[in-house]
């Protein structure tokens, strides 16, 4: 495994990401911890969480893995943002859920520190101004290292950064977009705002949900059984099949084939190192269901 700072900080982080959205959902706990410890022992140290994933239990998972390990050595990141219950306070980035979001992510994972902590999503009912300085005050307190932001659009990001810098806010230091083969618009402004202010980016779903993996080309006319595509269909999920079955799709997949046969490689081995490659790339985030 290979490792790059996150962005423009000193903190090393190990090329990919494993992402735990799977962990008590799809993936129980013996499995989630034969995970993470296959992903340290292949030199990995870059785990990434959030709040709302199986509502707490993965962040729970992951602070169970935990113990016995060397905290130090292991950077996690969760987010917080959507809703955690049923009362109106329990959702967006005001100082309010902000506060009580990060004090139940240490609990659940069992930690005095969290070394990512990610806004998952704008929130335009809370002023920009009130959720940057919440984050700036977990920073000066130490319960938080960096600050990252998730799903921004190039507009979002680049106040976000500007107003942070002109206040003496700890800015955002990472991004994390979706990103892969199939979806590339972020490099119309995402990217160039990343690169001109130093600001990492942790790609989600590099894979796009298995479109990537090489179970799917041309021909096929519906998701295989089983498979996280045939999930996201009956649950109209992003990945789902008739959102991104298409000559577009098919044409990047052809490409992919060939790439993968002329480089004796896997679809999904190309994939990767593609992204991996792309500028202002730090680590795409990996994801699994079982060990095979």
């Amino acid at each position: 495994m290979e490792y790059r700072f996150l962005g423009k900080t000193g903190l090393k982080v190990s090329e990919l990401c494993l992402g735990a959205m799977t962990f008590g959902r799809e993936c129980d706990e013996p499995t989630s911890f034969q995970l993470m410890d296959r992903f340290v022992e292949a030199g990995g140290n870059f785990i990434d969480t959030a709040d709302v994933y199986s509502r707490g239990v993965s962040e729970t998972i992951v602070g169970r893995w935990l113990k016995g390990k060397n905290r130090d050595n292991i950077i996690i990141a969760t987010k917080v943002r959507f809703p955690m219950g049923d009362d109106p306070n329990e959702v967006g980035l005001s100082r309010k859920h902000i506060i009580s979001g990060v004090e139940a992510s240490l609990r659940r994972l069992d930690t005095d520190y969290i070394d990512l902590y990610q806004v998952h999503c704008w929130d335009s009912g809370t002023p920009l101004e009130e959720t940057l300085s919440t984050l700036d005050t977990l920073v000066k307190s130490g319960k938080v290292r960096y600050l990252g932001a998730s799903n921004y659009s190039g507009w979002q990001l680049q106040k976000a950064i500007d107003l942070s810098l002109r206040n003496g806010w700890e800015p955002f230091r990472c991004l994390q977009p979706l990103y892969n083969l199939l979806h590339r618009s972020l490099e119309w402004e995402l990217v160039p705002v990343c690169l001109n202010e130093g600001i990492g980016i942790i790609p989600w779903s590099p894979l796009r949900g298995g479109w990537l993996s090489g179970k799917y080309q041309r021909g096929m006319n519906e998701p295989i059984a089983g498979t996280r595509i045939d999930d996201a269909t009956k649950q109209g999920w992003g990945e789902a099949w008739e959102n991104i079955a298409g000559e577009a799709t098919w044409k990047v997949l052809d490409a992919l084939f060939i790439a993968a046969d002329n480089e004796g490689k896997s679809p999904a081995q190309v994939a990767l190192n593609w992204l991996l490659q792309r500028p202002g790339v730090t680590a795409p985030i990996i994801g699994a269901r079982r060990m095979d």
